[in-house]
């Protein structure tokens, strides 16, 4: 009797699987579009480019962009050809369709999912709302733009794009261009900034129509855990952390509980008691911990312990330059503008003894998920996202669409290699890394760490154990001969293998030299300066490239090298040695890289192809299949292959007592390895363990991040809405009725007689908030009154002395006032409600003790404290508003104060360059240390986000340097008065 899962085998084999099904779906548009191709070549450019137009008025007159898609597309695939020499291939103008549906195209590594956008990115350029192209990082996010900018203005579209270091202006009219090229955090950051505005003209984003999201498991997967933040400093307390910091390494195990997989460490009972005494020791604590008024210490004890028992040097973070930056856990590189929040980050400066920096206070935030749902149509495109399907469909409403390749992929990934031990892992990657560089073959090696991809460097540097590597093997190979053992690998008869890597080992470990024994590349985050060199030339044979994450590299691999690299590099030595080449010598050097290029690729063909090894299994199957990706380019040959061992962090946590025992029971010797299909089976399954675990943990995320949402969104929306006027007296007044209403709820209860009423109470609030002294007692006495005549009175009373005020200042300038008091008091409490709503969440979790569900607590207790803060809106804004007073008579009345946004830091950078773009002076300092060939350096520290000109070429006496100056702040020139009673003034 066949299962489903056997009908379902059998059906895909009969009908296709749906995704085939799918891709079959295009190939009559395919054809429409090849049919078109002989006479659109027969088109000038000038013919050509008017089509653009042609198709806008088409537009504008009813017709949809699907029925625009076959010629859009042909004639984007012939503007290529002119401008770049690329031609789109079939499965290209197959991706284009999926990216134009609002999906997601998952395309093998150097399929050209550049190229791809371009089809997707002109027809929809075509309804003019804008479309923007999503990078990971600046470089990707500059180089699209100029290469792929060229079919699009060929074409008659603007491009604009958005990097660190531009002004408001310069955002604004990158953002009003056709086609936008910038990366998720700079489109995040000016969300957030925009709605932080204090007049809608300052805004610069026009709109969220579509967005292509390029590496998109990357950005709306990985990164998709941390939110985009704005924050402002706080009160130091470097001393407090200090302090509880030092009582740490006094607690012994069994005073707290460490769960590895969940991430986790708390304090048991006996620790906290043990916490306790100690804290009363240093003279820190009175009482209990867990008082009331000792919460702050609860804080400072649980983050420190984070930081000791969790958190490692050299794999969660390095110390550099005397500050604490944190390694990304997917990609490996510094990041060091992203900071740990919660107080989590000066915990882990004061375990490594550093200077502290001060907390931030949230200004705003959003997840990438919030933001990216923004969009009325998104679309993405990756090489690996199918394992992530249902993420993608349950946060983000997108389809994942396979795209068969162009050529078939020739790659052999071959099973998993399973050893008891790191020693014996890496003695066979050693081993796997020699024979691949004498046989020719380029391998590409990827780790999990910084401290990993450099001890295997260290270990390829190590003559001595490179020589007693080889003596081992072949050791091994005289007992295989002497046992008569005839097994045989992938690399042939075992005993033969061993006795002629041994032999090679031994000669390169014993020769006498100043270079490495095995020469290589490290790729990780200390170099990453150098990457896109290091990635461009890994396919030249016998090349040894080490590589702590590949997602997100913008350059492929190609095999034999790659000659544009090549070529400028040969261009940047001969400007340096003041010979600059002209276009024929540049030419003729070409020609000259073609050729050794394409010798060097046969050999690199003959020796197999990339082989690409992973030295362990990561927690996600996407990962991995990064790293596989990589190899087997275009229908190239390949091969790619992991080496466990048991003690492995996955292995370790999930599950390795039963591997070892199943190792132990087929008696395995030292340097032997377990290679079955099974094994990959289990190691799949472990990690699809923790995929849904970590998308539970995104998704928990979400589920809180939307609450505050939902509040951000109607904020958002009333600030975008008195922006946009010029007169919020009715606003203002409307909020004046309802304070009254709520006065009169509050004191004269429903169906309370009269005696009953608080009016000596309604008088005082009355007073407070309004200024205004009325006979409210008296009215209370007279016979037969209702509270509906004390309220219409009160709206009165209220009505004229705000009418008064207006006519006393100017109408005008009351205007001015009442919009600038509501945006600011709006602002204030906004940010007092992100404070209060991150405190809340902190200790919602409690509530399930009580057998409560904390994410409902959460939405009630969130949505008292936001009908709240608008209570306190209301009340602040009349108050205010009520009080304003005229300049005493003889004085000046002085110039209103037009309001700032306060000092502001960004949190969140590139998760591929691992830097800070809102950092102008880290970019500065960047380009400057890249154009002399050493490394990057981090800032001394974070600078605050706002837009001006680097201190290199700031000067003084030239406003021309100054760049964009706060009117209230201190004028540039030095003359000590305010920017607009200075050099403002005269603007």
């Amino acid at each position: 009797m066949l299962s489903l899962g056997s009908f379902g085998t059998l059906a895909s084999k009969i009908f296709g699987s749906s995704n085939e099904r799918r891709v079959k779906s295009y190939r009559s548009r395919v054809e429409a579009i090849n049919a078109l191709e002989p006479e659109i070549e027969k088109l000038t450019d000038d013919e050509l480019r008017a089509r653009t137009e042609m198709f806008r008025k088409q537009f504008r007159a009813g017709a949809s962009l699907n029925d625009l898609l076959v010629p859009a597309f042909a004639t984007v695939r012939e503007a290529a050809k002119r401008t770049l020499g690329q031609r789109h291939f079939d499965v290209q103008l197959i991706g284009g369709m999926v990216l134009h549906e609002g999906a997601i195209a998952e395309m093998k590594t150097g399929e050209g999912k550049t190229l791809v956008a371009t089809l997707a990115v002109y027809l929809n350029a075509i309804a003019d709302e804008g479309v923007h192209v999503v990078t990971v990082n600046d470089y990707l996010a500059k180089r699209d733009a100029e290469w792929m900018g060229q079919i699009y203005r060929f074409l008659g579209l603007t491009v604009g794009n958005i990097v660190h270091g531009l002004d408001d202006d310069q955002r604004k009219e990158a953002y009003a261009a056709d086609v936008t090229y910038a990366t998720n955090n700079e489109l995040g950051f000016d969300y957030l900034r925009d709605n932080m505005k204090l007049r809608k003209d300052e805004m610069v984003q026009r709109g969220h129509a579509f967005a292509i999201v390029d590496e998109v498991d990357s950005i709306l997967i990985d990164e998709a855990r941390t939110p985009l933040i704005i924050s402002g400093p706080l009160e130091d307390r470097a001393d407090l952390y200090v302090a509880v910091d030092k009582l740490i390494p006094k607690l012994t195990t069994e005073d707290y509980e460490l769960d590895e997989k969940q991430r986790q460490v708390t304090l048991n009972e006996a620790g906290n008691e043990r916490m306790e005494g100690l804290l009363a020791e240093a003279g820190l604590l009175k009482g209990s911990l867990y008082d009331i008024e000792n919460v702050t210490f609860v804080h400072h004890v649980n983050q420190a312990l984070k930081a000791h028992k969790l958190f490692q040097r050299d794999k969660d973070y390095i110390v550099k330059g005397g500050e604490v930056v944190i390694i990304d856990e997917f990609t490996g590189r510094m990041m060091p503008g992203r900071r740990y929040s919660e107080g989590l980050h000066q915990a882990l400066e004061a375990k490594e003894n550093v200077e502290i920096q001060p907390e931030n206070q949230t200004l705003a935030s959003i997840t990438f998920q919030n933001y990216f749902r923004l969009y009325k149509k998104l679309a993405g495109m990756t090489g690996t996202a199918l394992t992530e399907a249902s993420e993608f469909m349950d946060i983000y409403g997108l389809d994942v669409v396979e795209i068969p390749t162009n050529l078939t992929i020739s790659r052999i990934d071959e099973d998993d290699e399973i050893y008891r031990t790191q020693k014996e892992k890496l003695a066979a990657i050693v081993t796997t890394i020699a024979d691949c560089s004498r046989r020719g073959q380029p391998i590409l090696v990827g780790t999990t760490s910084i401290e990993k991809s450099e001890q295997l460097s260290e270990l390829l540097k190590d003559r001595k154990y490179i020589e007693n590597l080889g003596k081992s093997l072949l050791a091994q190979a005289e007992k295989m001969k002497a046992a008569k053992d005839g097994k045989t690998t992938a690399e042939g008869d075992l005993k033969t293998y061993f006795n002629d890597i041994g032999a090679y080992l031994i000669e390169i470990g014993s020769a006498k030299g100043k270079n490495d024994p095995l020469p290589h590349q490290v790729l990780n985050a200390r170099y990453h300066e150098q990457e896109a060199g290091i990635i461009a030339q890994a396919g030249k044979p016998s090349a040894v490239t080490i590589a702590t994450n590949m997602a997100g590299r913008g350059t492929d691999i190609q095999l034999g090298g790659n000659v544009e690299y090549q070529l400028r590099d040969w261009v940047a030595e001969e400007v340096a040695a003041s010979r600059t080449p002209t276009e024929d010598d540049i030419a003729k050097k070409r020609t000259e890289v073609q050729e050794a290029v394409n010798e060097q690729k046969k050999t690199a063909l003959d020796a197999g192809g990339l082989y690409v090894v992973g030295t362990e299994r990561h927690e996600s199957r996407r990962i991995d299949n990064q790293l596989r990706g990589r190899s087997g380019r275009q229908g190239d040959p390949g091969r790619s292959k992991f080496y466990l061992a048991l003690d492995d962090d996955l292995m370790r946590i999930f599950g390795s007592d039963r591997m070892e025992s199943v190792l132990k029971t087929l008696g395995l010797q030292e340097g032997e390895a377990i290679t079955h299909p099974w094994m990959n089976k289990s190691l799949e399954m472990a990690q699809k363990k923790v995929e849904a675990r970590n998308f539970d943990i995104r998704k928990q995320i979400l589920k809180y991040d939307d609450v505050m949402n939902d509040q951000r969104k109607v904020i958002f929306d009333q600030r975008k809405d008195i922006m946009a006027e010029d007169d919020v007296s009715e606003t203002v007044a409307e909020l004046r009725h309802q304070v009254v209403q709520d006065l009169v709820s509050r004191f004269i209860p429903e169906r309370a007689y009269a005696e009953q009423w608080d009016m000596a109470g309604l008088k005082e609030a009355v007073q407070a908030i309004f200024g205004l002294d009325l006979p409210l007692e008296d009215w209370a006495a007279e016979e037969g009154i209702a509270d509906e005549e004390i309220l219409e009175r009160l709206k009165t009373a209220v009505d004229e002395k705000a009418a008064k005020k207006a006519a006393e200042i100017g109408p005008d300038t009351y205007r001015q006032i009442e919009k600038m008091v509501l945006l600011q008091t709006l602002d204030h409490l906004w940010r007092e409600h992100l404070v209060t709503l991150e405190h809340l969440r902190q200790v919602i979790g409690f509530r399930a003790y009580g057998q409560r569900d904390p994410l409902n607590e959460y939405k009630s207790e969130a949505f008292v404290l936001f009908e709240s803060m608008l209570a306190r809106l209301r009340e602040a804004t009349t108050g205010q508003l009520m009080h304003v007073e005229l300049a005493p008579p003889g004085q000046e009345p002085p110039e209103l104060e037009e309001p700032e946004l306060p000092e502001m830091f960004a949190h969140h950078l590139d998760p591929q360059t691992g830097r800070d773009e809102f950092n102008e002076e880290l970019a500065l300092v960047d380009a400057a240390i890249a154009a002399r060939g050493r490394g990057s350096q981090a800032p001394e520290k974070r600078a605050p986000l706002q837009t001006r000109r680097a201190a290199a070429a700031f000067d003084p006496s030239d406003p021309a340097t100054w760049g964009k100056i706060s009117r209230n702040a201190p004028c540039p020139c030095g003359s000590g008065k305010k920017y607009k009673h200075c050099h403002g003034k005269y603007e």
